[in-house]
């Protein structure tokens, strides 16, 4: 009776940071399979809601029940490429400063901030440089944890590798792996190492900075220890 204890133990341990929607999946395409990377820090989640993240270079009009935009930059915060994609009930949520340049539904967020659009629910989390100039802590910009369907995204946003990622929770995690204004690849990987999710997918190259070769080095060096998947831009 004692060792069967144990073992329900052991076993609720072992699953105690995975999501039920994640729950029996095998495989990280089982799980991205709604997820569409377009480019940079562009991404396509689809489901109930059809969610759209720092929209830049969109090549085709779509409509996005929820946009989130990380910060001001103009590879983030475009709002020509918002237009695109928005409609009368379109949600965007954004920082203050980004918020100032967009018209429609549009609600402000800092981080430590949680917003819930129907069934999806969004909480606004750190993102800035440690070792940099271009994303300073005090501008509160952010990235996102966004849960659907039980399964939580991390969206890291344009951030390095800071002591706040300790806590994030996320089953997927997206995560920059560039350099020059975001981390490395090679800090990406200590953040995957920290943050522990079921799949991590590298985004933040092939556009303003950054190449395949970025991704496919954080693929390598997370061999055996995080499945990574890297997606094909559409």
């Amino acid at each position: 009776m004692k060792r069967f204890l144990l073992l329900v133990i052991a076993v609720i341990l072992a699953f105690s940071n995975q999501s039920p929607a994640l729950a029996g999946m095998k495989g990280g395409k089982n799980v991205t399979n709604n997820i569409h990377w377009l480019g940079h820090d562009t991404f396509k989640i689809s489901g109930e809601q059809t969610i759209y993240t720092d929209p830049f270079s969109i090549n085709k009009k779509d409509h996005a029940d929820i946009i989130l935009i990380t910060h001001e930059h103009y590879d983030h915060c475009s709002p020509d490429d918002v237009k695109k994609l928005q409609g009368p009930e379109t949600v965007i949520i954004t920082t203050a400063d980004c918020a100032r340049k967009l018209s429609g539904d549009v609600r402000t967020i800092r981080p430590g901030d949680t917003i819930t659009i129907g069934k999806t629910v969004i909480e606004a989390v750190p993102a800035y440089n440690t070792n940099k100039k271009f994303h300073p802590q005090d501008k509160g910009w952010v990235g996102y944890v966004i849960t659907v369907t039980g399964m939580r995204i991390y969206l890291a946003g344009d951030t390095d590798l800071i002591p706040e990622m300790k806590t994030i929770k996320a089953d997927i995690a997206l995560l920059p792996v560039s350099g020059t204004y975001v981390m490395t690849a090679e800090e990406a990987v200590q953040a995957a190492l920290i943050i522990q999710p079921q799949v991590a997918i590298p985004m933040h190259y092939g556009s303003i900075v950054g190449s395949s070769s970025d991704a496919k080095k954080f693929q390598e060096q997370l061999q055996g220890k995080i499945e990574v998947v890297i997606l094909p831009k559409e």
